[in-house]
């Protein structure tokens, strides 16, 4: 057994439930954290919850106490991590109260995470949702001061300054442009920004590296979680990721069947899946038990409907 899904068992931890290749575990993942060996995860990848200045049905801090609250799972992130793990967080921003100016926030944290934590950023990605709704109302709607906030930050954060990452394993397909240049050739020679085009450009490396800005519209509605939650009456988590947005991570930062990832605020458990899903070990800590019950019908288990139904 592997030493992490062990050191949970010796400490009487039972899984809310598991699969056949992990767990999901309801409890405070702080507490849940100071259990795991050190060393003993590949990849922890997560959305926590924002810091809004309104408060969720989904509970979260406030933005004036973000930094403070989130490093009780910090430290403990970088200790359980192996040395050439990843810590992935996805984060949105927020607004400052009755003003149309940004919060700092999720920027803080980020520093915070590397100066008084000791993670390495390894590279900051962002989200794009194409089908962000226009928000906030005040600023974009009403007063039409500011435009959609339609993007996420995504900081992709490591233990070493050399974590375990191949960017072949998500490249993506030409462009239609970049299929003339293979076809016709390159104009060799040097670019203004410097650059040396020469022969190696025109190799046909079975796609292009994808860039750090990540397009995925939060839309989908017919996945077995959305299905299962429509049918029988219970409330979807409210702020899911799309299953693109893990799956890309997963891909990127992961190579073996025996690396395991981690959610440290599982949610309906959109991590887990598409970790299951490519053949990787999971885990998934939620403090909420009606977010995990429900979480059951993305892997077709049986729902307790009373459970998922309330907090």
């Amino acid at each position: 057994m592997n030493t992490a899904f062990a050191a949970l068992t010796r400490a009487g931890m039972r899984p809310h439930y598991s699969t056949s290749l992990g767990r999901a575990y309801l409890g405070d993942s702080a507490k849940l954290l100071r259990v795991l060996p050190d060393r003993s995860i590949a990849v922890i990848l997560t959305s926590p919850p924002f810091g809004l200045r309104r408060k969720k049905s989904y509970g979260n801090p406030s933005a004036e106490n973000y930094i403070e609250w989130f490093r009780q799972f910090a430290s403990e992130a970088l200790r359980v991590l192996r040395d050439d793990g990843s810590f992935v967080i996805e984060i949105g921003g927020s607004w400052t109260p009755r003003v149309p100016t940004r919060s700092l926030y999720n920027y803080e944290l980020l520093i915070d995470l590397v100066r008084n934590i000791g993670f390495h950023l390894a590279q900051d990605f962002f989200w794009y949702n194409p089908a962000k709704m226009p928000g906030p109302a005040q600023w974009v709607t009403i007063d039409r001061v500011r435009c959609t906030d339609a993007v996420s930050t995504i900081w992709w954060l490591s233990k070493s300054s050399t974590p375990k990452a191949n960017n072949k394993q998500v490249l993506v397909p030409y462009s239609d442009s970049m299929r003339r240049l293979f076809k016709h050739g390159y104009n060799n020679g040097t670019r203004p920004s410097g650059h040396n085009v020469s022969d190696v450009w025109a190799t046909d490396n079975g796609g292009a590296i994808p860039k750090n800005l990540l397009s995925f519209s939060n839309t989908s509605s017919s996945d077995n979680y959305q299905v299962g939650c429509r049918r029988n009456k219970v409330p979807p988590h409210p702020a899911r990721f799309p299953l693109e947005l893990p799956r890309f991570f997963v891909d990127f930062l992961t190579t073996s069947k025996q690396d395991i990832i981690l959610d440290i605020f599982a949610g309906s458990n959109v991590t887990g899946y598409v970790a299951e899903s490519a053949g990787r070990k999971w885990l998934a800590f939620e403090s909420r038990r009606d977010f995990l019950e429900a979480s059951k019908f993305r892997f077709g288990l049986n729902v307790d409907l009373e459970k998922a139904r309330s907090k």
